[in-house]
């Protein structure tokens, strides 16, 4: 292949499947961040819509769960999403200290433009695969993350 983006620098020599990874995440991430953008969201954002679309009014130790995120960067997006009219937090009945998370009339809107832009961004990422190409990449990449998460069980990722 002579596209540089396929050829990793020469300290990343022994380290091939792990540069593919974070050059196929890059790319991912800004096409995906792009699409997003145009629903004047930011990346991370659709994750915990995703996740109210399914079960609403979940805690946001609930969703930090769910999703992934650290909790600062969760409670950075719940508070931006809640500024922007796509959800609410309030306190639990049952525990102060708790904030449940619900979507309002706004977020739950958004629940069709997020599946169309996943499906959208599926069709781009598939492209040009067979269903066993695909079926053997998105198995191999659980894997690798399972091998990763049991090195470090308790790690959490950024935006």
């Amino acid at each position: 292949m002579t596209d540089p983006v396929f050829r990793p620098p020469s300290t990343a020599r022994d380290g091939r499947l792990s540069y593919a990874v974070f050059q196929l995440a890059r790319a991912h991430r800004g096409h995906a961040a792009a699409m997003l953008r145009a629903m004047n969201l930011h990346p991370g954002q659709e994750l915990l819509l995703m996740q109210l679309f399914d079960r609403d009014g979940q805690t946001q130790s609930e969703l930090l769960e769910a999703v992934g995120l650290d909790h600062s960067t969760v409670s950075k997006s719940l508070r931006r999403m809640q500024d922007a009219g796509l959800l609410t937090r309030e306190p639990s009945p049952h525990d102060r200290r708790v904030m449940v998370v619900r979507l309002t009339d706004a977020g739950r809107a958004l629940r069709e433009p997020i599946a169309d832009m996943w499906r959208t961004l599926e069709e781009i990422s598939v492209r040009g695969l067979t269903a066993e190409q695909i079926e053997a990449f998105t198995a191999s990449a659980y894997a690798i993350g399972q091998s990763i998460r049991a090195v470090d069980p308790g790690g959490r990722s950024g935006p």
